[in-house]
């Protein structure tokens, strides 16, 4: 069967992403569409699969103490040998070979920070552009029996709701924000001037590397819980954000 040009641009795309190649938006939406074509899927498994084998074959290695001055003596014997030919060919694959292997190393890494950097990107974006906006929600109550029906046929399944306003954290309302061309659900909060979007993203295996601290200025405390992924986005103090987390996590207050 011949593949259609569509196929093998979406077979790049999916090296691209492995490669750590894409913005965000579209490396989103490659993971998703990996999600629903198994044999983009397998062209994924099988890429990463070579990978392994390089990063297992080519092991990355300290370079030792003498290998500068072995380098430099063998280009220094080869020049004077036959300065018509000179070594910098071989000293130029030396380098080549030691990139590949370095780069290879880094493949897997570059993989799974390149989804999570990209979420909280898109995430700390819908931030600010829900404070450009009249109203940063599109559901603006602070009973979490108002918020948490609202989600309902909105997207797939509504979101924990807790109510802190007695730690001073009130809660201001809710929206629907967009990952790729997944809705996910953000409540807003607020502690004095500042306000926090709270968005719940289903968790993946490739969402679970370490989460900025900060982007763009703007705070980011990331958990995880029965299989959501809860990413709190403010300019509120780290320190704050943090024990809003923690309250968040840990409160029995729910609808």
């Amino acid at each position: 069967m011949t593949r259609s040009k569509s196929d093998d641009d979406s077979v790049l795309l999916v090296h691209a992403y492995l490669d750590g190649e894409l913005d965000p938006t579209n490396a989103l939406s490659v993971t998703q569409q990996m999600e629903k074509e198994p044999a983009l899927a397998a062209e994924a498994e099988r890429v990463k699969a070579l990978q392994r084998l390089i990063r297992e074959k080519l092991p990355r290695e300290e370079a030792s103490a003498g290998l500068r001055a072995r380098i430099e003596r063998s280009v220094a014997g080869n020049s004077a040998r036959n300065r018509a030919q000179p070594s910098w060919r071989a000293l130029a694959a030396s380098i080549a070979l030691t990139a590949m292997v370095a780069s290879s190393s880094t493949w897997f890494f570059v993989e799974s920070q390149q989804a999570t950097t990209m979420i909280a990107d898109t995430l700390v974006s819908d931030h600010i552009r829900s404070l450009m906006a009249t109203e940063p929600v599109d559901v603006a109550s602070s009973d979490r029996h108002t918020v948490k029906p609202w989600f309902n046929g909105r997207i797939p399944s509504s979101p924990r709701v807790v109510d802190l306003a007695k730690e001073d954290f009130q809660l201001i309302g809710g929206r629907v924000d967009v990952l790729g061309q997944t809705p996910v659900s953000t409540l807003v909060y607020r502690r004095a001037k500042h306000l926090i979007s709270l968005t719940a993203v289903p968790a993946k295996s490739y969402f679970e590397f370490r989460s900025p601290r900060n982007v763009n200025g703007y705070n980011v405390v990331k958990w995880v819980e029965n299989g959501v992924s809860y990413w709190a986005i403010s300019d509120l103090e780290a320190r704050q954000l943090e024990d809003f987390a923690q309250l968040f996590r840990t409160s029995q207050t729910e609808l």
